[in-house]
């Protein structure tokens, strides 16, 4: 039992170095602000595509934080990494890696993105003033699915943040937000 726990303990420990190495090297291939730019307004033009209803809590929401491409990745222990913009009124404001880690039953890869939308100037000024953010702690999030945004209005809408998940691609069963730390970072000109 004892050598079956030293070599789950090697493994992990494996594992994590792997997956620290990996973002490492996603972090120091970062996006250009200009190709961020791009990708976010084409992840947005996707998502209202998708669920047209997102289009209403645009038009009310602060601001809305952007991440066209999170990837991740896991065997026993993941790691997701990916980077994004923060639009106030149309125009990029401020620039955010989004990171995280999780431990548990889970193998595999995959990719998606997810687009914040501030609907509370607290809630706004919360993650402009913060120097890290972990989702979870701070403003109430409500993670929305597209059969539940049918029956959000901008009415109904009164929770500071709703998130929508979009264009899951890959084999890893569950994507969660819950963990996530989104920290401001500066990209390459």
């Amino acid at each position: 039992m004892n050598i079956i726990r030293k070599d789950l303990r090697g493994m992990i420990t494996g594992i994590m170095a792997l997956l620290f190495v990996v973002a490492i090297s996603i972090s120091s291939f970062a996006s250009t602000a200009s190709e961020i730019d791009k990708s976010v307004d084409k992840a947005l033009n996707r998502l209202f595509q998708k669920t047209p209803e997102v289009r209403q809590l645009a038009k009310k929401a602060k601001g809305i934080l952007v991440f066209p491409k999170i990837y991740k990745a896991g065997f026993i222990v993941g790691a997701q990494y990916g980077e994004g913009a923060l639009k106030v009124n149309g125009h990029s404001v401020a620039y955010y890696k989004s990171v995280g880690a999780s431990y548990g039953l889970q193998a595999g890869a995959q990719a998606f993105g997810y687009a914040l939308f501030f609907m509370t100037d607290d809630a706004l000024k919360y993650m402009l003033n913060s120097n890290g953010w972990e989702i979870g702690v701070g403003p109430s999030i409500v993670v929305v699915d597209a059969g539940k945004a049918k029956n959000l209005t901008t009415t109904t809408a009164k929770k500071d943040i709703y998130a929508f998940i979009f264009g899951q691609k890959g084999l890893m069963a569950g994507i969660g937000l819950q963990g996530t730390k989104i920290t401001p970072f500066h990209p390459k000109k």
